[in-house]
């Protein structure tokens, strides 16, 4: 029963999240190994037409086909559950909207929260099933003296390690999801896939966002917003202090801390630091521009008692590759916290997740409202209006 929480040891009812990947496949045969009675799911997030869609190992019809092969080869009953109202709405519609603010979502997060996790557990009760399974790596344990009493942890293989898009599970329902490779590494994963004969064994791992197609999420946001929306407005490129370094076609696709893209060819490594859709300007310099002191959240979610937030000891990640900084946080309200870090932290980005930790677990996540800079802009127009959006 590698990778299984110990309430497992019972049998169960499990409805698995199959993707058309190794990973739920395999993590549908380490249920059905360990006992349970299992059966796949595949989410049909968008319509294709009369396309095969965006070329995407996640969720395009082939993925979809995959999936299906994968559950005939396990010998387990197979299902394709149509999401698309969801999708579109909490997740396109919410990456467009938050673009279209200068703001830097994360659709991943949206999916597991609003799309994914919820409403397969509402299903997965319907259907009779005690349980629902995913590929993720992650883990799920008990928690002595919680209540509920079940928390959220780093994967045993942190390059593979997902938690940090997983912070807006609902921690009642924490038991009712399981993770069956939160303790397996990858290239395990994938030699027992291959021995098993799952058709999905060598399929390549999900990078891009998945209903975005070659182009880049530029060209598709300028084809779902007006013409002459502020974002899709030609403007200056700005150097923060204030000298001018050329012309961009319009902000969409910019983000802070970028720093490939922008168009310029200068002697220093120049980054965005301000997206500004009021002068249609885009604001440049140097990585330090972008530190940030802190931060104000909105929409947190806790999965853990909220004391254990405003503790020593918390770690803060700001993207899905970031190490971690040390930080302290105050809870001001309910989903709205402050967050000073101990050093300041580059390209911290509104719209973005930032996910708490102390060590393994999971404290709880939110989306970054406010940002608080580190210190002032050297441009007096570019430093008053971050004072404007700053605490």
């Amino acid at each position: 029963m590698v990778g299984l929480p110990p309430t497992t040891r019972q049998r169960l009812r499990v409805l698995v999240a199959m993707s058309g990947g190794v990973d739920s496949a395999v993590a549908a045969h380490l249920l059905r190994a360990a006992g349970h009675e299992v059966a796949g799911a595949t989410m049909k997030l968008f319509c294709y037409g009369d396309r095969e869609g965006p070329p995407r190992p996640c969720c395009d019809l082939e993925a979809i086909r995959a999936a299906r092969s994968s559950a005939r080869r396990l010998g387990i009953p197979h299902t394709v559950v149509d999401v698309e109202e969801a999708f579109g709405r909490h997740v396109i519609g919410d990456f467009i909207d938050e673009y279209a603010g200068a703001r830097t979502p994360n659709p991943c997060v949206r999916c597991n929260t609003d799309v994914k996790f919820g409403p397969l557990l509402d299903k997965a009760h319907r259907m009779g099933f005690d349980a629902i399974a995913t590929g993720h790596y992650v883990r799920c344990e008990p928690i002595r003296g919680d209540e509920p009493d079940w928390g959220l942890f780093r994967a045993v293989d942190r390059e593979k390690d997902q938690s940090y898009v997983l912070w807006g599970l609902d921690r009642r329902r924490l038991d009712r999801c399981l993770f069956p490779l939160g303790g397996v590494r990858k290239p395990v994963v994938r030699r027992l896939a291959r021995r098993l004969g799952i058709p999905s064994w060598d399929r390549p791992e999900s990078q891009d966002i998945c209903f975005v197609p070659p182009g880049g999420h530029g060209a598709f946001l300028s084809e779902r917003l007006p013409a002459d929306h502020p974002m899709r407005r030609p403007g200056p490129i700005r150097h923060v202090d204030g000298e001018r370094l050329g012309r961009h076609d319009g902000l969409l696709g910019f983000t802070i801390g970028q720093r490939k893209g922008t168009g310029t060819a200068t002697g220093e490594r120049l980054y965005v630091v301000r997206i500004d859709p009021s002068s249609a300007t885009l604001w440049l310099g140097p990585r330090a521009a972008t530190r940030c002191a802190g931060l104000v959240t909105e929409g947190g979610n806790l999965l853990a008692p909220p004391p254990l937030l405003e503790e020593d000891g918390v770690i803060a990640r700001i993207r899905y590759r970031h190490a971690g900084a040390p930080c302290r946080v105050r809870i001001l309200r309910e989903g709205c916290w402050e967050v000073r870090f101990a050093q300041p932290q580059p390209a911290v980005a509104e719209g973005q997740s930032v996910v708490f930790y102390r060590q393994d677990r999971v404290i709880g996540g939110a989306r970054i409202g406010k940002t608080v800079p580190a210190s002032p802009e050297p441009s007096h127009d570019l430093q008053t209006a971050r004072m404007d959006r700053s605490i």
